[in-house]
């Protein structure tokens, strides 16, 4: 069993920079694939960003260029630095992971979630 609990939300101007954490229990968390979703108000929640045990990356379009996935093993933690942010990026952010070295962009494949961090972007 993996829990993981997000931090780093909160108000930004458009423009602005963010870096989300997510601190996840275990002892075995460095052979999991972890990754971040994102859901707006009114949509359904979408891939933002994905790193495999071995530390490839995936991203969505929408943030390919302006966000950075990476991860501390040591400290079991999972980062998404974001830079560049527009105001639709506002939306609450999930942590998630999969018990699986390879990362996947899919919100079904993955077994643990947090409960999510608020990152609101104003104009």
């Amino acid at each position: 069993q993996v829990q993981l609990v997000e931090s780093g939300g909160g108000l930004v101007q458009a423009g602005g920079s963010l870096r989300l954490s997510c601190a996840a229990s275990g002892r075995t968390f460095s052979l999991y694939a972890p990754g971040w979703f994102r859901q707006a108000p009114g949509k359904d929640r979408e891939f933002v960003a994905a790193i495999s045990s071995g530390s490839n990356t995936y991203y969505a379009d929408s943030v390919k260029g302006r966000f950075t996935i990476s991860r501390d093993n040591a400290k079991n933690t999972v980062y998404l630095q974001m830079n560049s942010l527009k105001p639709e990026d506002t939306a609450v952010y999930y942590c998630a992971a999969r018990p699986y070295g390879v990362a996947s962009m899919k919100e079904e494949s993955y077994n643990y979630w947090g409960q999510g961090t608020q990152v609101t972007v104003s104009s």
